[in-house]
């Protein structure tokens, strides 16, 4: 996977500000602010297909249940592409986010970093207002490490992201290794299928502790 900042992304990033001495938290959206793993399993069951929940991917788990046929790459993909244009918009929000960022708004600045398909933004975008959580919003396409590092910058302040996929927390680690890393799972049969990513700073679930861990980390810092 290429190190390289996509032009798409720059593009994103370079139309907001950031506040160089002020803190940042970079949060995903899926599984971090709000719930896909349960939504995208009732999507599947709608279909006559199911989730195995044999391991932390999509490929491989993803079945038809008159005959138990594995979908393919290319397959799952093609079913991601309908389900998020049906449900990104309605999707829920993952418990405690709302009030936890709101909170952490006074102390830091935040913004959201999502892999969703480009496509549906403004549906991503629309469902996150909706729950309280209007936040720039920067879509990414492959690890987030470079995202993440042009976000992050000469930063003066602590910066920390937040990630369900271990993939993306050592891509950070690579690109960006003075931000903090917190490996965030909400759904618990998602989570105990994953450890804590090597490269994470914090392995935290739930959003009142992720909360917590943070303001001692700002105030530890002078913040």
């Amino acid at each position: 996977m290429t190190n390289d900042l996509l032009e798409n992304t720059r593009h994103q990033i370079s139309s907001i500000i950031i506040d160089r001495n002020r803190p940042l938290i970079i949060s995903d959206a899926d599984e971090v602010l709000v719930v896909f793993m349960a939504r995208f399993e009732l999507f599947l069951n709608e279909q006559n297909y199911f989730f195995d929940w044999s391991s932390f991917r999509l490929t491989g788990n993803i079945r038809r249940k008159s005959d138990n046929y594995t979908f393919s790459q290319n397959e799952v993909l093609s079913l991601l592409d309908t389900f998020f244009a049906k449900e990104t918009q309605s999707l829920d929000a993952v418990p405690g986010a709302i009030e936890a960022l709101n909170l952490l708004s006074l102390r830091a600045q935040i913004v959201i970093l999502s892999n969703v398909p480009f496509t549906y933004h403004a549906e991503r975008e629309r469902c996150l207002v909706e729950h309280g959580m209007n936040y720039p919003l920067i879509i990414n396409n492959g690890l987030k490490g470079p995202a993440v590092r042009a976000l992050a910058g000469p930063a003066r302040a602590p910066v920390f992201f937040i990630d369900d996929s271990p993939s993306h927390i050592e891509s950070v680690a690579t690109q960006a290794d003075h931000v903090r890393r917190i490996h965030f799972v909400h759904d618990t049969r998602l989570a105990e299928l994953v450890g804590p990513a090597p490269e994470s700073h914090h392995r935290i679930d739930s959003w009142p502790e992720a909360r917590t861990t943070i303001e001692k980390e700002l105030s530890a810092a002078g913040f």
